[in-house]
């Protein structure tokens, strides 16, 4: 067997970012810039007001109370176009251009105006409430560099950069198929000895999550001819994600079927819990990631593997799982040779520090306890025994399920 960070390695090693596709700025959320994006604008493109009030020179205001001449009116959107004189001032609004002359904004709060008189009480210094000319960005300015996932604040600032589309990575399209004849998706019959399919729809929402675009094929009896034909459904997608048949039982196919295909396995065992039948390889150039077919397994070995895959295939260059240190209010036992990743809750006492206690169950057949977990604690091979107030390497999981 080999080690999870081996595993990633190799996997990500053969891993390649998906070509580049021109996407629009009403789709870009949840992208990845495939270049640097460069501002097209000037941001404000001159000195405009950043308050309501009155425009005026500092120097006629250095001795209070003074009344000033209103000239005029710069609403926002527009402008006053004359150059300012000595004893006057222009009613001006938030965003509006500053009138040449003046050089300062006495608030409205400030002032009182009566007819074309107004009235100021509060003196101010050159350049109050004026943002200059560039003051958020300027032309050519590199404000969204390559590499970087889309936000609504990038989307936004997109936007004022003036900039209607940008270059993104395509999105990469991950075939999902789930394999046995005891799996029935949902709503359908069930007989007897068959259960519910979980995997495959949880794999799809999943993907979906870190920017892909699943396809599912289906269920694959436990059948060669029917698996094979299944199979070639891989066809135009850039990853295949296999769950379950990836073991050495009789009835556990796929690796047999794909490899007659002509299937290049890199490895198929790692030492890891849950998550120890976990097999890559590639079939005419495309990944291939054979998870477990139990479903706590097939999602936390998603949550390693294909999650890091998917985030290089975008264009992520510098992905990281986040893992943090917390104290552990369990006891934990000594590990074994394999990496575990155990279901935990965090709790909290109302005080400003967070533990975190393991499930006593860790079956990983248990759907329920891994959606109320907040986070899977992580422990190295052969790490001794832990007594509770101890910390441990902890891998958080927002909202019970990883976010992008």
């Amino acid at each position: 067997m080999i080690s999870v960070s081996e595993a990633e390695e190799r996997i990500l090693s053969v891993i390649c970012p998906m070509p580049l596709e021109q996407v629009v700025i009403t789709d870009s959320f949840g992208r990845v810039a495939g270049e640097d994006i460069r501002s097209r604008r000037t941001q404000p493109p001159m000195p405009v007001s950043a308050m309501d009030g009155y425009a005026v020179r500092a120097e006629d205001i250095s001795k209070i109370p003074v009344e000033l001449q209103v000239v005029g009116y710069a609403p926002a959107g527009g402008s006053y176009e004359t150059s300012l004189n000595a004893g006057e001032a222009v009613r001006i609004f938030t965003g509006a251009p500053v009138p040449l002359g003046a050089n300062t904004i006495i608030i409205q709060e400030n002032t009182k105006q009566i007819g074309e008189i107004v009235s100021i009480n509060e003196s101010a210094k050159i350049g109050s409430y004026i943002r200059p000319a560039g003051l958020d960005f300027s032309e050519d300015d590199i404000l969204i560099s390559a590499g970087t996932r889309m936000t609504a604040r990038h989307v936004g600032l997109m936007a004022a950069m003036n900039v209607p589309w940008m270059m993104a990575h395509r999105r990469p399209r991950v075939a999902i198929l789930a394999t046995g004849d005891e799996i029935v998706m949902p709503g359908d019959p069930i007989g007897q000895n068959q259960i519910v399919s979980s995997n495959a729809i949880a794999l799809s929402a999943f993907v979906k999550a870190m920017g892909g675009e699943p396809v599912l094929l289906g269920i694959a009896p436990d059948d060669r001819d029917a698996l094979r034909q299944i199979a070639s459904g891989i066809v135009g997608n850039d990853v295949l994600v296999t769950t379950g048949g990836a073991s050495v039982g009789d009835h556990d196919l796929v690796q047999d079927v794909l490899s007659d295909r002509g299937m290049n396995i890199d490895f198929w065992r790692i030492a890891m819990r849950p998550g120890k039948p976990l097999m890559f390889g590639e079939i005419d150039r495309i990944p291939v990631l054979g998870l477990p077919g139990n479903p706590v397994s097939s999602l936390v070995c998603a949550m390693i593997f294909l999650r890091p895959a998917l985030a290089k295939m975008q264009g992520l260059q510098k992905f990281q799982h986040d893992i943090h240190q917390m104290i552990s209010a369990s006891d934990l036992p000594e590990n074994d040779q394999r990496q575990d990743y155990l279901r935990a809750m965090i709790e909290n006492d109302g005080s400003k520090s967070e533990t975190i206690r393991v499930f006593s169950e860790q079956d990983s057949s248990m759907m329920a306890t891994l959606t109320n977990s907040d986070a899977l604690i992580i422990r190295k091979p052969h790490a001794p025994a832990l007594k509770a107030g101890e910390s441990v390497d902890v891998l958080k999981m927002p909202n019970g399920i990883y976010s992008s």
